[in-house]
């Protein structure tokens, strides 16, 4: 249930009226090319949450955001826009259902040629169909 998950969140993240404009390429891996603002999955990992009777996953996602600029509030307006957008994640996805989406941690660095990365955790709780 990792995989689609992934998927599904990307997709849903694309789709977004008001952050697709806002950004590149919102995309599984780093791009090979692409110029800021964009996102990428960093990591996910899953273990077993199933329950006596479904198949069930616990799926860590960590999401990175890529985006230009000196001041640290750059990405304010694109990370809140990318939480509220994975809060609205439908829970009923094809082939599984998601149980929980919840924010973990966060974590924001400036790194060289005046870029910047905000690192976002989520965990999500999913059941088989």
């Amino acid at each position: 249930m990792e995989i689609p998950l992934r998927a599904a969140l990307l997709a849903w993240l694309r789709a977004d009226p008001a952050l697709a404009p806002n950004l590149n390429i919102a995309t599984e891996e780093a791009p090979v090319r692409a110029h800021p603002p964009w996102l990428n999955i960093a990591a996910s990992a899953s273990s077993d949450w199933s329950a006596k009777d479904r198949i069930g996953r616990e799926v860590r996602i960590a999401l990175e955001l890529h985006c230009r600029g000196n001041d640290p509030a750059t990405a304010a307006d694109l990370v809140r826009a990318i939480e509220a957008r994975i809060a609205s994640l439908p829970r009923a996805q094809a082939g599984f259902a998601l149980v929980t989406a919840q924010f973990l941690r966060a974590r924001a660095e400036q790194r060289a040629n005046n870029t910047r990365a905000v690192l976002l955790e989520y965990r999500f709780r999913v059941l088989a169909d």
